[in-house]
C-alpha cells in the first residue's frame, strides 16, 4: 500500500482497493481505512484532483512540527490551559502526529479530529503561552486569538 501511495495519484479508498487486487492483495473498505488513518495518509489537492499523500519521514527536532504547522494551521486559539488549531479538511491528524513527535514539555497531548486539534498543557501553563510558541513554529499563518 505504501509503495502504491507513494508512486502514483490515489483518490479514492475504492480505487486503492482496486490496484491491491491486481497485485492480488484483497482487502475490504474497513482495513484500508484504518491502514490508511495509520499511516498517516491525508487527502491533498493536486493538479485540481483530490488524492491520498502519505506523510514523509519526520526531520529531527522542530522542524517537521514547523512544516506541519506552515502547511496546515489555518489558525490557533487558545484558552485556559488548551489550545485549538483549526486546519483544512483531513489536516489535523498530520498536524496532530508532528505535535507529539515534537514532544513539547508544555504539551501533554493532542486529540485530533478531520479539521480541529485539541491541545491539552500541563497544568499551571497557559494555552496562550503554548499559542504563542506554535504561532512562531509555524510563520504566516492565521492570527492566534486567546478565547
Amino acid at each position: 500500500m505504501v509503495q502504491l501511495l507513494r508512486s502514483r495519484a490515489v483518490s479514492s479508498q475504492e480505487e486503492l482497493a482496486e490496484l491491491l487486487a491486481r497485485n492480488g492483495e484483497r482487502v475490504t473498505q474497513a482495513t484500508l481505512s484504518r491502514d490508511l488513518e495509520e499511516l498517516g495518509a491525508i487527502k491533498v489537492r493536486e493538479n485540481g484532483h483530490v488524492v491520498y499523500r502519505l506523510p514523509e519521514e519526520p526531520p529531527p527536532g522542530d522542524e517537521w512540527l514547523r512544516r506541519m504547522l506552515t502547511e496546515f494551521a489555518l489558525d490557533v486559539v487558545s484558552s485556559g490551559n488548551l489550545v485549538v488549531i483549526k486546519t483544512p479538511p483531513g489536516g489535523a491528524n498530520a498536524v496532530a502526529r508532528a505535535l507529539d513527535n515534537a514532544v513539547l514539555k508544555d504539551v501533554i497531548g493532542t486529540v485530533a479530529g478531520d479539521d480541529t486539534i485539541l491541545v491539552v498543557c500541563r497544568e499551571g501553563v497557559r494555552g496562550q503561552t503554548v499559542a504563542r510558541k506554535l504561532r512562531s513554529l509555524g510563520g504566516q499563518f492565521a492570527n492566534v486569538k486567546e478565547a
